[in-house]
């Protein structure tokens, strides 16, 4: 009975913790291939014996392979191949290095998933070729490719161009053999018939009103002869392209609002490099109030909106069917404008509720306008409860002429009465009134005070006269 507790209190949650430990370094070992060691972030393969003939993999049981930043791999003269499908799991992987091994071939789609790819490091290496496709679509900030046994020819004249037009912090001592097995410095290198290409699009400025269609041409040339592609971006208006040979045509359908300002560009590529020619797409639409809301407090009042047009459209505001002025103390202010879309609200210092009422927004371009209205209550009336929806009293507004504002304009009319001083005008008018009433009654009340007083005192006197008369 002793011996069955002892095995089943603490001594044997530690065997079994112990078990569990001994089973985890065994299915890590597993995960991890021979002559490497994982962690969670990095992988590296530097022992020869026995050495590795693929790239590495992680096991499923092993960690997440989208963790994995590093791989660094050395000393492996049996791996000579990655494939397309070898490095795909590792999608945040920013360093790649292999060095003194006998890596020969990389397949074009090798790094096609490994966007995050930052520095990769191929020094001493047994490569003859490599196509800059294989990188065209990173952002590489180091490319090391020393001490490759590289074939002169123009499928490597793009290390040459990528040298040159973007040179790393260290300068490469890079060399090809030619035919008769001869180093020549890559930077020496010439071969006919090998250059960069050129592209040329045929509309320079493009500018189309929304819902018409237009047709962009371009034409490519070089030697070799380069591909043709159109990069459109993600192009919300529908489009289609013909290419033959060194032309081609993009053609772009009912075009949309939502493309204005996007860039379209026509680029030609072959073995040495690329090049493009882009033009940025107007669209010009009439305006839309896509967003109005009852006004909030902050530091001002802003009843606040968003209008999209191109070109910029012209504001204007309307208080209970009147036009606004503005000035200092209400006015329009944009605070973000992304392009076409402008983001911003009527500003208004101390409102009181003589601003209570209709408040509407008129947008207009040459291409048509739109509209918008709310209501707006900043505080009750003297005297009235303030409610959730006021009945407020008829006022007649007067319609000052104030001319329509372009759109961010925050003009201040110094010489004009703004809508606010309205409001201050007629609270000051009702305290004058308040006041004269006051002091005519005060006066009043002093006048009958001293006209009775007058009239006790000549009683007063009148008497003693008699008195003394009597005696």
């Amino acid at each position: 009975m002793s011996s069955w507790t002892r095995w089943h209190g603490p001594a044997m949650a530690q065997l079994w913790g112990f078990c569990w430990l001994v089973v985890g370094f065994w299915r890590a070992a597993l995960a991890c291939p021979t002559s490497c060691k994982c962690s969670a972030s990095r992988i590296w393969c530097s022992d020869p014996f026995p050495g590795i003939v693929a790239f590495p993999r992680l096991e499923s049981t092993s960690a997440d392979p989208e963790n994995i930043t590093e791989i660094y791999i050395a000393n492996q003269k049996r791996l000579e191949i990655i494939n397309e499908d070898d490095i795909e799991a590792y999608v945040g992987l920013k360093n790649l290095t292999i060095v003194d091994s006998g890596l020969k071939f990389v397949a074009h789609k090798a790094f096609l998933k490994n966007s995050n790819l930052q520095h990769i490091n191929f020094t001493r290496n047994k490569l003859t070729v490599l196509s800059r496709k294989h990188f065209r679509h990173l952002d590489l900030s180091e490319l090391i490719l020393v001490g490759n046994p590289f074939t002169c020819s123009c499928d490597i004249m793009w290390i040459k161009t990528l040298q040159e037009t973007k040179p790393s912090p260290e300068t490469q001592d890079l060399y090809c053999l030619d035919e008769n097995s001869k180093n020549i410095s890559l930077a020496n290198l010439q071969i006919s018939h090998c250059g960069l290409p050129s592209a040329n699009l045929a509309a320079p400025n493009l500018t189309v009103e929304e819902g018409k269609s237009i047709t962009l041409t371009c034409s490519v040339a070089g030697d070799p002869v380069p591909n043709l592609y159109w990069d459109v971006g993600n192009l919300v208006s529908k489009h289609m392209n013909e290419t033959s040979h060194t032309q081609g045509s993009l053609r772009i359908t009912n075009v949309s609002s939502d493309d204005s300002g996007k860039q379209i560009s026509c680029v030609a590529e072959n073995l040495v490099g690329e090049d493009q020619d882009s033009v940025n797409l107007t669209v010009h639409f009439a305006p839309t109030i896509t967003f109005l809301e009852s006004p909030t407090s902050d530091h001002h009042w802003c009843i606040p909106f968003t209008v999209k047009g191109n070109p910029k459209p012209a504001l204007q505001w309307f208080y209970n069917g009147a036009i606004l002025n503005e000035s200092k103390y209400i006015c329009t202010k944009i605070h973000v404008t992304n392009h076409t879309e402008y983001h911003g609200c009527l500003q208004l210092d101390n409102p009181t509720h003589m601003n209570n009422g209709d408040y509407k927004l008129v947008a207009k371009n040459e291409y048509g306008k739109d509209e918008k209205q709310i209501s707006a209550h900043f505080m009750g009336w003297p005297g009235i409860d303030d409610g959730a929806n006021p009945n407020y009293p008829d006022v007649i507004y007067e319609d000052y002429g104030t001319a329509a504002n372009d759109i961010g304009d925050t003009t201040n009319r110094s010489n004009e009465i703004p809508s606010t001083d309205v409001a201050d005008k007629t609270g000051r008018e009702h305290l004058s009134v308040y006041a004269v009433v006051v002091i005519a009654s005060v006066v009043g009340f002093c006048l009958l005070v001293m006209l009775f007083l007058l009239k006790l005192a000549r009683h007063s006197k009148f008497g003693m006269k008699v008195r003394y008369h009597l005696r």
